[in-house]
């Protein structure tokens, strides 16, 4: 990505997000007396968590340590702190504005503002609290998705695969050794013919991967044809070069806009992420280019991280499409902006003659919460003629 560019994209986000939480915290004050010790100390809490996600990512990247691993994690979850108060905020103003025309709050509001303002505040937080709690709870804690598809092509020897796919792992701080441990296990008792990880195993910065040695997990699954892997856009975000070999030397097979057949019965394609050009500059592969020299009487797997431009698939005669990458919003209501995005946000669809999955991703971004899905493996038992 060009550095004007991406300046400018950061000025933004910064600018967006400081204006979000001067928006709460204004809000938020209002509940504490003018000039009283609780509004002091009101401001100084609330505006260092919300530094601490920006100083945790800058410090990550020059000087990892325990401290910045407490800025990550509380930094964090006051992503989705904010976006629950942001919509608390907006609630209460929209019946603030209703209040004035159509009187709907009961006299007794009014008798002590300074009372129901604190009031409304303890509600508040521990309404959203709760909120984040459950989703802290539900994103560690893994479902399997089982899935049976049949593809219409004949094969010699065995005519099933049993295929482990996943995809958003985002292995770093958040996502460190429990839940690494966690993964591994759970794809190991699946017992898979061919493992699949459908981009962004690792998150941005690879300091801590290499520092909780992550890595030694990777190398702990067992599946009969190996485990691959394609990049994905926070890869490249963080540097795929480096990630990239990381994953290498522990066992992992990279595809990058490439294919092999396996075990002469079928192939597996790899695209590179469709943010390479962004971040590096060069292209990647249209897909028909990619697939030059395959013979399509063999079942064609392919993994692409983000689940733009499902035709082409179909047009170029893929059998399985398998993605990742829209976390299926992550949190509630923002799954509503991922349908609106992708075709396909989450699950199953049949294209033409082509199956396509894209999965919720194992791991979170950001706020280690998930609200409105379930992080997931991937099982699939996929049959031949």
């Amino acid at each position: 990505m060009k550095t004007g560019l991406f300046i400018i994209f950061i000025g933004i986000i910064s600018l967006v997000y400081g204006l979000i939480n001067f928006y709460i915290f204004s809000r938020g004050v209002q509940a504490f007396t003018p000039g009283s010790a609780g509004r002091f100390w009101f401001t100084l809490v609330f505006w260092v968590i919300v530094s601490a996600f920006i100083i945790a990512r800058i410090l990550e990247r020059y000087y990892p340590c325990a401290f910045t691993g407490i800025l990550t994690w509380v930094g964090s979850f006051w992503l989705a702190f904010m976006l629950y108060f942001l919509l608390i905020v907006i609630l209460i103003d929209v019946s603030r504005i209703l209040q004035h025309f159509f009187h709907i709050y009961p006299h007794f509001f009014f008798t002590d503002l300074a009372r129901t303002k604190m009031i409304t505040f303890i509600v508040s937080v521990s309404v959203v609290t709760l909120i984040v709690a459950l989703g802290f709870i539900n994103a560690r804690n893994p479902r399997i998705k089982p899935l049976s598809l049949h593809i219409n092509k004949t094969v010699q020897g065995d005519k099933t695969l049993n295929i482990v796919m996943t995809s958003d792992i985002h292995l770093g701080t958040l996502i460190a050794k429990r839940k690494a441990n966690k993964l591994v296990a759970v794809i190991n008792s699946l017992h898979p013919d061919i493992v699949l990880f459908a981009g962004d195993l690792v998150d941005e910065d690879l300091s801590p991967v290499i520092k909780f040695n992550l890595g030694e997990n990777l190398v702990q699954i067992h599946a009969r044809f190996g485990v691959f892997a394609i990049p994905g856009n926070h890869e490249y975000i963080g540097g795929a070069e480096p990630a990239i070999r990381y994953l290498k030397d522990h066992g992992i097979i990279m595809l990058r806009d490439t294919f092999l057949q396996i075990d002469e019965r079928f192939y597996l394609v790899g695209r590179d992420d469709r943010d390479k050009p962004r971040f590096t500059g060069k292209p990647r592969k249209e897909l028909p280019e990619l697939m030059k020299g395959i013979d399509h009487s063999f079942p064609i797997i392919l993994m692409d991280h983000q689940p733009f431009n499902l035709e082409k698939a179909v047009e170029s005669g893929v059998d399985l499409q398998l993605s990742g990458h829209t976390h299926h919003g992550q949190l509630w209501p923002l799954n509503y902006l991922t349908q609106a995005m992708y075709e396909l946000s989450w699950g199953y669809m049949k294209k033409g003659t082509t199956h396509f999955y894209v999965s919720s991703g194992f791991g979170t971004w950001g706020p280690p919460i998930r609200l409105g899905n379930k992080p997931e493996i991937v099982n699939i038992h996929l049959s031949f003629n």
